[in-house]
């Protein structure tokens, strides 16, 4: 049985149609990559299975039970985290603060040590910045913030949109190299990536969306036998996701 089950899911904001009738599956340990350019659905699905988003149709399906509709608390609490694209850390708290705020569901004082230092060891830095203002941070020490406060809260299914926006080559390689480490250390992860290329050197398998449909499906292997993932999907990045309606 997967882990996270959607089905024929259709959504809009307010007269336009973002997803037309997708369906998706992550399996536990799984890392599933959403890839295709900017406006076809991508933030749209991850917002949907958050409950930020209201589908228009279609089930979301986790660990066996519909959380179609639930709002975001209840769905946080059933073990589903997202980072989102942006980052969106609190850049007036500290970084000790924002990831306290990650910790808030089921919050455990005698474990709250042991999820720091664990949370150190994937990311040094946070550790020389831990009383410094977030927004003080660059982007990619944001990123990583992001990406740790999100664990704080031991999601069972990590939803990351767009991890690599906006960074440079070098910080870039850090972001995928610590997604290979956290599937290595047993995460699940579904993951939206405009880079398409480097998604499909680390992920399971992939699903590529045109226009909120799915074009193809298959491992990652599969993918670059079938599509010229390059030219015929990337090959225009003009705009950016935060200026498509997030569709």
């Amino acid at each position: 049985m997967a882990m996270l089950t959607v089905e024929n899911l259709e959504a809009s904001y307010g007269a336009v149609r973002a997803l037309h009738g997708i369906s998706i599956e992550v399996a536990e340990g799984e890392l599933v990559a959403l890839l295709g350019v900017n406006g076809v659905g991508k933030s749209t699905t991850l917002k949907s299975i958050m409950g930020v988003l209201r589908p228009v149709k279609g089930t979301i399906t986790f660990e066996g039970q519909e959380i179609t509709n639930r709002s975001p608390e209840k769905i946080v609490k059933r073990g589903i985290s997202l980072v989102p694209e942006g980052r969106e850390i609190f850049g007036t708290l500290t970084v000790e603060e924002n990831l306290r705020l990650g910790a808030y569901v089921g919050f455990k004082r005698d474990r709250y040590k042991a999820d720091l230092e664990e949370m150190f060891e994937l990311f040094p830095i946070l550790k020389d910045r831990f009383h410094q203002a977030g927004g003080l941070l660059s982007g990619g020490e944001q990123q990583m913030l992001a990406i740790a406060r999100a664990l704080m809260g031991h999601p069972k299914l990590i939803m990351l949109d767009e991890p690599s926006l906006g960074l440079s080559p070098a910080m870039t390689d850090q972001i995928f190299r610590l997604i290979v480490t956290l599937k290595e250390r047993g995460s699940t992860i579904l993951l939206v990536e405009q880079n398409a290329e480097r998604a499909l050197e680390i992920v399971d398998r992939a699903y590529l969306l045109a226009n909120g449909q799915i074009e193809h499906a298959g491992t990652a292997e599969e993918i670059k036998r079938k599509v010229d993932v390059a030219s015929v999907y990337f090959g225009d990045q003009t705009d950016a996701d935060s200026c498509e309606v997030s569709l």
